[in-house]
């Protein structure tokens, strides 16, 4: 199944805009309860104005406030900015670490951001156990676990050190463009003779093609083994569909 997932998803990688550690850190605190192509139109002015952690660490709130309110909670998520800056200022001076046990002492910093951060700012190998990964993982019976923490270290346990940043990128890319929460695409997923939960979505392809999001969706029909019993315009309206939050 990773196997099948490499090949569907060449191209995988975090969704979110980011030049350097400070600035994914800032986008994955936006980026909860929020889709990344929102964060992605806040992000470029946030960065432009607070480029440092001291920035953060001194900003105006209200403009801070305003700045980010697009993206919800902004109350909480300038709170967890601010008091990011400050402590990156005063213990870290003024730069993400780029160890697990720092980053989750840090403000607005969780296990799951940590490891956003590690994977894809410093080419530390971790496993982002969020909403799609979670439960991608429990559907296709590779762990019962619930709590994030230990299916991260359940399917660890199951995956090479090295593939775990990208493993953890192919299943959300799946998460969101196929393998759908109330209604997965079964009948033109390319995992489906692999998958113990097939048939939780509908299994007649023409169906199932229309559940099918993003750009990449003519690749993944085609390697579904599909393509060629859909008419162009299926094609065409699922490619351009917005993948999931």
């Amino acid at each position: 199944m990773v196997r099948t997932l490499a090949e569907a998803y060449p191209d995988a990688h975090c969704e979110l805009d980011f030049g350097d550690p400070l600035q994914l850190a800032v986008a994955t605190i936006l980026s909860a309860q929020c889709t990344d192509k929102r964060v992605n139109q806040v992000t470029p002015a946030l960065f432009a104005r607070y480029p440092e952690a001291a920035d953060y660490a001194g900003a105006d709130r209200t403009e801070l406030e305003e700045m980010i309110r697009s993206t919800g909670f902004y109350r909480n998520k300038a709170n967890s900015l601010m008091g990011l800056g400050a402590a990156l200022v005063d213990e870290h001076g003024g730069q993400v670490p780029p160890r697990l046990a720092d980053l989750v002492k840090l403000p607005g910093i969780g296990r799951k951001t940590a490891n956003v951060i590690l994977g894809n700012a410093f080419d530390v190998p971790g496993i982002t156990v969020d909403t799609h990964f979670g439960r991608l993982v429990r559907r296709w019976g590779w762990t019962a676990e619930e709590d994030p923490v230990k299916v991260e270290h359940a399917i660890g346990e199951l995956i090479p050190r090295k593939e775990w940043t990208m493993l953890s990128h192919y299943v959300i890319f799946h998460g969101r463009r196929v393998c759908h929460a109330r209604k997965p695409a079964c009948g033109a997923c390319l995992l489906a003779k692999d998958c113990p939960a097939f048939g939780a979505g509908p299994e007649e392809p023409r169906a199932a093609a229309k559940l099918v999001r993003g750009p990449e969706a003519p690749r993944l029909l085609e390697l579904a083994g599909v393509a060629d019993e859909l008419d162009e315009k299926t094609v065409e309206q699922a490619a351009a569909k917005e993948p999931d939050a």
